[in-house]
């Protein structure tokens, strides 16, 4: 017997012979009791300790902001020729966390990649949160808060007008963008499982609220047919910003003459390492949630090794990017660019540049090794190393630049204030209050597409299996 061109036996060795991506003998039912009950049962302890953390950090952030806007950017370490501070490094820092999610969610799915299925809703909502702090610092890095909105095309009665010329007006635009676009995919494809915390709701208050989200679904062939349409094509809008977004970021930089900026490798390479520090956070996250919650049999080992592949992957490519770098500075003949680099390495920011080198290139290499692959305990140090290098690639980028220019007597060694660093941990604070807010509150993983990488999932699954137990 033959199915869709296949042998039965065939068949049944493909279906029920292949590694699992859902361990256990989950049912559809076991798996919607299971994400459910995380936002309808009792909230866990240890999400309250770490929520009052988080929020008295986010506390921190929005204080420290207040005191910003009474005092002005002078509490900042920024001084002459270093313009450009932390809160440019934080801005490239959270825009690249928020790659990972819209690359699962979008570009994984195009390639029907089903092992996403189990990371890419958090991974979805972690690309929001992390675009939310992102936009943050551009605003209040202007100095002149109450006139951020002419960096938006507004009429106003000056009629003065915003500079389209200017890369760090792009920023505004291909961030806005890419954040619209983001939310629209992470809601559309949301809407199948707040029906089903609809339809299970005990109350009539939250079967309102949820059924008002839900916009009227019920699961017809019709509504998942339009409903596959519109995820479709959300994916395909989303692929070009995930490309798009940081290549604009890199232009802030490569568009000036500043010696170890004005570079053509700068968008492949910002791509790069905003994918590579993307995934390392969803990891940290995934680790994290599968262990308080009890998710291993969801998000698997299986899951987590995959994106270790991901993440060797990306970080070979940043440090091709770190070698070409240097190739390039001294093939040019430019003296200027050839001291940048060298000074990185051995000048005043070597320790900064090291720490960036052995992060970002030396400890991902570790992942060669199936056994580390396959540990979660690493895995889980290597992604929180992974994501410190990145940032201080953004500081040795930024910083050992502009203190370091064309003139000597010029120079300045830029230092960080108590503000700088609350501003930092202060949006670490806003970033993970979001995201336990929402895995409080919302599925984290999604149902509906979980349910479809189970083997029960296949339309011939029944009649494979009874076969097998015949045969055997």
């Amino acid at each position: 017997m033959r199915v869709c061109g296949v042998s039965v036996k065939d068949t049944t060795t493909l279906l029920l012979d292949e590694e699992p991506l859902i361990t256990g003998n989950q049912t559809f039912s076991s798996i919607t009791e299971k994400i459910s009950g995380i936002v309808e049962g009792e909230t866990n302890k240890i999400w309250f300790i770490l929520l009052g953390l988080t929020s008295s950090l986010a506390l921190m952030f929005f204080g420290s902001m207040g005191f910003l806007f009474w005092e002005g950017v002078g509490i900042w370490g920024v001084n002459n020729p270093v313009g450009w501070g932390w809160s440019i490094v934080n801005f490239v820092f959270w825009v690249g966390i928020g790659h990972a999610g819209t690359l699962i969610s979008a570009i994984l799915f195009i390639f029907r990649q089903k092992w996403r299925t189990s990371i890419n809703r958090f991974a979805e909502a972690m690309t929001l949160f992390a675009v939310v702090c992102a936009l943050i610092f551009p605003g209040i890095h202007v100095g002149r808060i109450w006139i951020a909105y002419y960096m938006f095309p507004l009429p106003n009665q000056m009629a003065m007008w915003p500079n389209f010329r200017s890369p760090l007006l792009w920023d505004v635009f291909a961030v806005g963008t890419y954040f619209a676009v983001s939310l629209m995919f992470w809601y559309t494809g949301l809407i199948p499982d707040l029906a089903t915390l609809r339809d299970r709701a005990k109350t009539r208050f939250r079967k309102m609220i949820l059924a008002i989200f839900a916009l009227g679904w019920r699961g017809g062939n019709k509504q998942w047919k339009n409903y596959e349409f519109a995820y479709l094509l959300l994916a395909a809008l989303s692929t070009p910003l995930v490309l798009s977004v940081h290549s604009v970021v890199s232009a802030d930089f490569a568009s000036a003459v500043i010696p170890g900026w004005h570079t053509t490798i700068f968008p492949p390479y910002f791509v790069a390492g905003a994918i590579f520090s993307g995934f390392a956070m969803v990891m940290t996250l995934a680790i994290i949630a599968r262990k308080v919650y009890k998710l291993e049999h969801i998000i698997t080992v299986n899951h987590l090794e995959k994106m270790t592949k991901i993440i060797m992957l990306t970080g070979m490519m940043v440090g091709y990017a770190y070698a070409i770098e240097f190739f390039v500075a001294w093939y040019s003949g430019n003296v200027f660019e050839s001291f940048t680099f060298v000074n990185r390495a051995f000048g005043p920011y070597a320790w900064a540049y090291w720490i960036m080198v052995s992060c970002n290139v030396i400890i991902p290499q570790l992942f060669w090794f199936k056994k580390i692959r396959t540990s979660v305990p690493i895995m889980f140090v290597i992604s929180i190393l992974v994501n410190i290098g990145m940032w201080f690639e953004r500081f040795v980028i930024t910083v050992s630049s502009l203190a370091n220019d064309f003139l000597p007597s010029s120079w300045d060694y830029y230092s960080p204030t108590v503000w700088d660093i609350s501003l930092l941990i202060g949006s670490f604070g806003l970033f993970f209050s979001l995201f336990l807010l929402f895995i409080r509150f919302l599925p984290m993983i999604s149902i509906a597409e979980v349910k479809g990488v189970l083997p029960q999932a296949d339309p011939h699954y029944y009649e494979i299996t009874k076969n097998r137990s015949r045969d055997e």
